[in-house]
């Protein structure tokens, strides 16, 4: 019988918290059919992720004209490009928005945090029971950064990376932020570490130089042994274990990763320019990341629940917590207009944006109207996104929404539709079928190009 698994020879480091700790990936038999791919828009992609539900009402599609227990208190201001306006407080980004398109039309039904996440990264539905605690699980979907993964090969360096951590607000990785039933080889690379701190460590990928045959063969020795270990290791040949024995040892001992990683080479006047807080040297490590040839690079908003981060862009106001304006026009909206603008000009500057698609995005909106404690709610019928680079549309707005922000009247956008444009910019055919570990076949993902947001 032939193995029909669509996954290609490589290998891949993966690091995280407890049960998810340092794996690599395994070679399985690469699939032997090959179906013709749409020519790339983009080399690479960076989704910035505002982990929470960031407020369309108070970020990209203000309602000045509606009530104040709908508009809030936050005023538009004009930007580059002549009848767009965003928030006041992301006067950076009002400064480029020639370089980006607002997606004002995103939607689907799920107000949920754990479901909403694992769709908008995955492109499909969490069928299971979970709870607020609910983890990772294999049975789940895989997110986009695994199947790029499979689809396409980063030569020296892991192809997917998750920075500054798994969004885990209650203490553990909440669904869709690994390969699910793609397997283990696939997992991202997830730095759990603070690029701003002087303690920042970007895991074993960076290890002490290989200044000795000893330290070559200690991490070859590693390899090997994780390998015999590896359940996936029988789908291969004699030679096509050899050939991931050897791509394994090449991404523990690359020089490339080590320089990647290390954002500490990076001038103070770059590191001033994407702002000193942990959004902003994240986002710089995803540059430094797709500029030495990672293919997805997801940067989380962090939030901790009743911890560092806090509600993040979870904005319920629930006291103790701030009122939601005040939240967010001092801890939600600076470093993420800092990050993003310096993300956006730094890969303009360097002539990476064409080639770099950065998607700004969360689960979810929050509602038309306050709740009772000066706070949004969780609103999946309408919200915002932005993308820049890779082929999309600039100085735009792509769909409307109602005079609330409550509902698209023009040209909705689901979960699948942004996946499947962001597979077509990458050269991937999302209509194609692979397999998972039980050899089920599966649609990459079950949506349309949005063609309207296409250069």
């Amino acid at each position: 019988m032939v193995d029909r698994r669509e996954i290609s020879r490589r290998g891949c480091l993966s690091i995280g918290a407890g049960a998810f700790g340092l794996a690599l990936p395994r070679l399985l038999r690469a699939e032997t059919e090959r179906d013709s791919r749409p020519a790339p828009a983009a080399k690479s992609v960076i989704i910035l992720y505002l982990n929470g539900g960031p407020s369309q009402l108070d970020m990209w599609d203000l309602k000045p004209h509606a009530s104040e227990e709908i508009r809030g208190t936050f005023r538009p201001i004009s930007t580059s490009v002549p009848g767009i306006q965003i928030s006041e407080h992301m006067p950076r980004m009002a400064q480029l928005a020639h370089r980006y398109t607002i997606v004002r039309s995103m939607t689907h039904d799920e107000p949920d945090h754990l479901r909403a996440g694992h769709w908008i990264m995955t492109g499909g539905r969490l069928t299971r029971p979970i709870t607020a605690f609910s983890t990772m699980e294999r049975s789940d979907h895989p997110h986009l950064g695994s199947i790029v993964s499979q689809q396409r090969l980063s030569r020296g360096m892991p192809s997917f990376v998750v920075v500054p951590e798994f969004v885990s607000p209650r203490g553990v990785p909440r669904p869709g932020q690994h390969a699910g039933w793609l397997g283990a080889q696939y997992d991202p690379y997830a730095v759990i570490s603070d690029p701003n701190s002087e303690s920042y460590h970007p895991g074993p990928i960076v290890g002490a130089p290989l200044s000795s045959q000893v330290q070559l063969d200690t991490r070859r020795h590693l390899v090997e042994q994780l390998d015999r270990s590896s359940p996936f290791a029988a789908y291969g040949s004699s030679s096509e274990v050899d050939a991931y024995r050897q791509r394994a040892f090449e991404l523990v001992s690359s020089q490339a990763a080590r320089r990647a990683f290390d954002v500490s080479v990076e001038s103070q006047a770059t590191r001033d320019r994407y702002g000193r807080h942990i959004f902003g040297q994240s986002a710089l490590v995803a540059r430094r990341m797709v500029e030495a040839g990672v293919r997805v690079v997801q940067v989380n908003f962090i939030r901790h629940d009743d911890g560092r981060g806090g509600q993040g862009y979870d904005s319920h106001s629930v006291p103790p917590s701030p009122p939601h304006l005040s939240w967010a026009k001092d801890q939600l909206l600076p470093p993420t207009d800092t990050a993003f603008a310096a993300l956006i000009e730094d890969l303009h500057d360097r002539g990476m944006l064409d080639e770099t698609l950065v998607v700004l995005m969360g689960e979810f909106g929050r509602t038309p109207k306050f709740n009772a404690n000066g706070g949004r709610d969780h609103w999946p019928g309408c919200y915002s996104l932005v993308m820049s680079g890779g082929g999309i549309t600039a100085g735009a707005v792509y769909g409307k929404s109602d005079k609330f922000a409550s509902q698209p009247v023009e040209n909705p956008v689901g979960p699948n539709d942004l996946l499947a444009t962001i597979y077509q910019q990458l050269g991937i055919d999302h209509r194609r079928t692979i397999y998972d570990m039980q050899n089920r076949p599966h649609l990459i993902v079950d949506g349309s190009p949005v063609s309207g947001l296409l250069a």
